[in-house]
């Protein structure tokens, strides 16, 4: 089998699957730790270009609305999507810092929680507590039409990729076979050669890469479902040209168990990644430059492309001096985990897209718009 339908078994599958057997797997009770875990931070944040964003495709909408001479339709609500939701903790955040912040927009969101796993999806309830009542709805696919906003904070690392090697008789494709052992075959579908040549990459003898032909899938069909408004992608990855470069020859395929991580190893014929199928996480860094392609072919525009960290320091002085919180060192703790160098701050890149709403500076792009 590829190694993309490996992970798909050993991720999502529904009685085996790493994240389908579990309501949380990030922790530190878990293998590995987001920006969700740090506390209900990242959440309050978020929300201030949540508010931010809401207010845009307001204004997006009624300006269309007089272009075209119609009459003004009644105020819509806003949707929040969190595509790979879990059990529903970073949006449970979102809400009830709007609820505080701002009940105008609060009361306006209608929330929808997309997640594979049904342990997750049951756990739901119990995670929203009292902001249940903002949530839609809760299934395992994007919602067929929505106006508003879709986060999606490390979904597009864990799709399943496909891992190629480039050989001195060309292209070939990496296999598990029954041994669970990895074997080199010739390319399952000629979209894999199609995706380096559009990105005019050349792999040298020997380089290992992956390639996320479902990320490019999710981005357009994602795209296509957006009426108006944003899509915030907030993963580890990089643009095409570092991630398929000497700086990666051995592939980023990554295990994650008991927050312990075990990349690439030479010449690996069983590596880490591939032992103990559904007992550990699977991920690999996003190519960024491909997602976002695949979204501007769908009509989006590209708004920002930043590290966390700058994106979160544009936000941050919407939210409280932390020193006036009720556990300052904490706060302050918190917020250092979240936009350190080195850490969650400069390993995760956000993406802001948009669609019929202008090209607006936004406030999450207020600080600084680098890439490290």
């Amino acid at each position: 089998m590829t190694v993309a339908a490996f992970m798909d078994l050993a991720l999502y599958d529904a009685d085996f699957g790493y994240y389908a057997r579990a309501a949380q797997r990030s922790g530190r009770a878990g293998d590995f730790f987001t920006s969700v875990d740090v506390g209900p931070l990242f959440g309050e944040l978020l929300e201030i270009q949540l508010a931010e964003m809401s207010t845009l495709t307001a204004e997006a909408a009624a300006h269309a609305q007089k272009v075209e001479c119609s009459a003004p339709s009644a105020v819509r609500s806003f949707d929040l999507v969190e595509a790979g939701a879990g059990n529903g903790r970073l949006s449970a955040d979102i809400l009830r810092a709007a609820r505080d912040r701002d009940p105008a927009f609060y009361d306006s969101l209608r929330l929808h929680l997309v997640e594979t796993s049904d342990e997750a999806r049951r756990a739901q309830a119990d995670t929203l507590g009292d902001v249940a009542g903002r949530l839609a709805s809760s299934t395992d696919s994007l919602p067929a039409m929505f106006q508003g906003v879709l986060v999606a904070n490390e979904l597009l690392d864990a799709l399943p990729v496909h891992q190629v090697v480039m050989r001195a008789d060309g292209l070939r494709e990496v296999y598990v076979d029954s041994a669970l052992h990895l074997i080199e075959g010739p390319l399952s579908t000629p979209a894999l050669g199609e995706y380096l040549d559009r990105l005019g990459v050349s792999l040298e003898a020997g380089w290992r890469v992956e390639i996320n032909l479902r990320a490019v899938d999710w981005i357009r069909d994602a795209a296509r479902r957006l009426e108006r408004g944003f899509i915030i992608l907030i993963d580890y990855g990089h643009e095409a040209r570092e991630l398929y470069s000497a700086a990666h020859a051995d592939g980023t395929l990554t295990t994650f168990s008991r927050h312990r991580s075990r990349g690439p190893e030479s010449a690996p014929e069983t590596p880490a990644w591939l032992r103990q199928p559904g007992d550990q996480d699977l991920t690999a860094h996003v190519d960024f430059t491909s997602v976002r392609a695949g979204a501007e072919a769908e009509g989006l525009a590209t708004l920002g492309f930043l590290d966390q960290t700058y994106f979160l320091l544009g936000l941050l002085p919407s939210v409280l001096n932390p020193q006036s919180a009720r556990n300052p060192q904490s706060a302050i703790r918190n917020v250092k985990t979240l936009v350190m160098p080195g850490g969650l701050g400069s390993t995760h890149k956000v993406l802001i897209l948009g669609k019929g709403v202008g090209t607006p500076a936004l406030r999450g792009c207020s600080f600084r718009v680098r890439v490290t």
